[in-house]
């Protein structure tokens, strides 16, 4: 049986930004699996703050020029791409310059969040889905990490689970504390209904909160890693609930062989493990 391709979404990565757990753990467990004969795609928001000349980002040609309607406004997709060299990995970033141009990653500079924080959410997992898409590239597992990701169990489960690149693909939402004060725009799942998907399915974040975006997550998705020691209670019981495998926060030491044992067991025998 073939290895299993394993594709990485995520808000935060290092080198591109600061330090923090998410961005760390987006950082290493991609070059973790690659290392273990892994296949792996990795995607973040191309955010204005992001030095391109020093991380020598350029656009992919053949993966940009698609429009995608958000909230009935039409955004250009550009895909760019860097390498980071010691960990032999590349890194597809998700850009549009009225969504990710401001030098800025999600608060303005009076540190409020961003209005149209929902919109670069729900434009950024579209635009990832249709990349993939476009490099004919089906996942056996999707890993997301950061609220920003978390709408993408959704759309694949209600607008891409026929879709022959994704059908199969498993996808494993991990939970973080780094999140935001606040709200999301209230006409959030409005939006979202749009795309086609029923207003039932989004009554989770008609109230879009930092907690309710984890939610929605952990609804749709079909494994959960607890990433952060300290979840809140709401978020820890909507785990316990939701009656999919979980993998308990693994701590810094032994993380990397402890998720990607939970791949194998998310997966079902359905690749082989590899060895070590």
């Amino acid at each position: 049986m073939s290895k299993a391709r394993i594709l990485y979404v995520s808000q935060h990565l290092v080198p591109f930004l600061p330090e923090t757990p998410m961005s760390a753990i987006s950082r290493h467990l991609p070059q973790g699996a690659h290392d273990k004969g892994r296949e792996i795609r990795v995607f973040m928001p191309r955010f204005g703050k992001i030095n391109e000349r020093r991380h020598q980002l350029h656009e992919v040609i053949r993966l940009s020029g698609m429009n995608l309607n958000v909230d009935d406004v039409d955004h250009p997709l550009i895909i760019k791409v860097a390498s980071i060299p010691t960990a032999r990995m590349q890194v597809y970033f998700i850009d549009n310059d009225d969504l990710f141009k401001r030098k800025a990653v999600l608060y303005d500079a009076d540190d409020n969040l961003f209005e149209d924080s929902d919109v670069r959410a729900i434009f950024f997992i579209r635009g990832v889905l249709e990349t993939v898409r476009k490099l004919g590239w089906a996942p056996d597992v999707i890993h997301c990490h950061g609220w920003m990701a978390n709408l993408l169990p959704l759309y694949l489960k209600q607008n891409y689970a026929d879709d022959p690149y994704f059908a199969k693909s498993k996808v494993i939402c991990s939970i973080y504390d780094e999140g935001f004060e606040g709200s999301l725009d209230s006409r959030m799942s409005e939006k979202i209904t749009f795309d086609g998907i029923s207003a039932d399915k989004v009554t989770t974040i008609k109230d879009p909160t930092f907690n309710n975006m984890n939610a929605i997550a952990i609804e749709n998705a079909d494994a959960i890693i607890t990433a952060s020691d300290n979840l809140d209670k709401e978020t820890l019981a909507k785990i316990d609930a939701a009656g999919i495998p979980v993998l308990p926060f693994p701590g810094e030491e032994g993380y990397l062989a402890d998720i990607n044992s939970f791949y194998d067991e998310v997966l079902e025998g359905k690749v082989e493990a590899v060895e070590e």
